[in-house]
């Protein structure tokens, strides 16, 4: 039985510089830091940080993960303060759901989405 997303994984091609700008991007370290991957837990979900091009096939071309958050504008603001490429605006899509994209430092696409038919855990 499926139980729900639980692992989002980006391609890191410098593990060591993903593993700051993320821990500075989240407010957090990561609870899982090797040389071959590192994982944050965010929320209950894990945001996985991985340097072999072959365990993340697609890079900028891959799926695209939405991170919730409480106010989109001052995320995205915030993201592309610490040195995202701006991809997609801030957008309302409907029912008060609003999203946006950037690139991380690293060419993946990083989305954020602002769901008020959600809650989000306090972290």
């Amino acid at each position: 039985m499926i139980q729900g997303l639980r692992t989002a994984i980006y391609h890191a091609p410098d593990l060591a510089r993903a593993r700051d700008w993320y821990a500075t991007v989240l407010g957090f370290a990561p609870y899982f830091d090797q040389p071959f991957y590192v994982g944050f837990n965010v929320g209950g979900f894990e945001l996985g940080l991985d340097p072999d091009p072959t365990g993340t096939p697609g890079g900028n071309t891959g799926a695209v993960v939405y991170w919730g958050v409480a106010d989109a504008d001052a995320a995205w603001q915030r993201l592309l303060d610490l040195g995202a490429a701006r991809r997609t605006d801030v957008q309302e899509v409907g029912e008060g759901i609003r999203v946006a994209t950037v690139l991380d430092p690293f060419g993946n696409i990083f989305g954020i989405i602002q769901n008020p038919h959600f809650s989000l855990p306090v972290l």
